[in-house]
């Protein structure tokens, strides 16, 4: 039988089948790999992520279908590439306005992971009512909006939304109805308080924020897979760990500059060609976009530092 896998635990696998005509069953079985090894996905850090569908026999997984995509990052501890999700049509990127606070620069690194998978992305600023109404008086960082909307310039969607007081939240609904989604983004975001808003009743455990370090702690430890009832059939979303650092995966340095939008089209075009690093060269097409306002100042600052970690890590598998 086929099946889709929700979550894992270690070695342990949660999985719904699908009857004889490709519909989902409303039982979950725990499986585990057949050998411990699945020959597909030797070169990842894990071998399945919540999303990709699979061959079961009783409670064994025999072989992994072939991906439609899959959204990955960098794991610092196993030194390999992670699959987050797999076979998904959107990513969410979220962030929030304070507590923790506004991160540019983790919304830069998971864009282009998203575009390297090829997959459509979303930026999902939470918390948006703390710009009236902060934890220490009103946020003040005029650099929030501005931002989002460069991100909004540049084509990507913006949705600024309160989980809390449900701001925003039709319109976001809209957007993710019929499609199977995937939530990335620092601890204390609010991801698992969004699927909470989303599905009335689950209560996924949410965590504070540290007071002392601003900052979120882990409440979600795995990925895992969720329908959203009462919207359009196929709404599923994957809510992820929170990550501190996100780290892009199987992208060469020279690739780079090819998963940032608005600095692809200017690719080769430099004096010095594709050989330009875009730091001191003169004839450089991209430092020309950043003093003209094409390129925000904080997107080629967060480009040069990607660069320079993905030339020190030394390894890009593209499988």
């Amino acid at each position: 039988m086929k099946g889709l896998v929700l979550r894992s635990s270690k070695n342990l696998f949660t999985v719904r089948l699908l009857d004889a005509g490709g519909n989902f069953e409303p039982e979950e079985i725990e499986c585990r790999i057949k050998g411990k090894v699945l020959k597909s996905s030797e070169a990842f850090y894990n071998p399945l992520a919540p999303g990709d569908l699979v061959e079961v026999e009783g409670s064994l997984i025999l072989a992994l279908e072939e991906r439609r995509n899959m959204f990955t990052r960098f794991n610092q501890k196993g030194k390999n590439r992670q699959i987050l999700a797999a076979n998904v049509d959107l990513i969410l990127c979220v962030c929030s306005v304070d507590a923790p606070p506004f991160r540019p620069r983790f919304l830069d690194r998971a864009l282009i992971q998203a575009d390297e998978a090829e997959i459509p992305a979303a930026i999902v600023c939470n918390k948006y009512d703390l710009l009236e109404d902060g934890p220490s008086g009103p946020a003040e960082d005029p650099d929030i909006e501005e931002r989002l909307s460069d991100f909004e310039r540049i084509g990507c969607p913006v949705f600024r939304i309160s989980a809390r007081t449900g701001q925003g939240m039709n319109e976001f609904k809209d957007y993710i109805g019929g499609k199977f989604s995937v939530l990335v983004g620092q601890s204390g975001v609010g991801k698992s308080s969004l699927i909470n808003a989303l599905v009335p009743g689950l209560e996924i455990r949410t965590g504070a924020v540290s007071e002392k370090y601003n900052r979120g702690n882990h409440t979600t430890t795995q990925p895992i897979m969720f329908d959203i009832p009462g919207m359009s059939a196929g709404t599923r979303i994957i809510d992820t760990p929170g990550i501190r650092r996100f780290a892009p995966a199987g992208i060469p340095p020279e690739d780079l500059i090819l998963y940032m939008r608005e600095f692809a089209p200017l690719a080769g075009k430099c004096s010095f060609g594709l050989s330009c690093t875009h730091e001191t060269e003169r004839g450089c097409k991209i430092m020309e976009a950043v003093h003209a306002g094409v390129i925000h100042e904080d997107r080629y600052e967060s480009f040069l530092r990607i660069r320079e970690e993905l030339l020190e890590k030394g390894d890009f598998p593209n499988d």
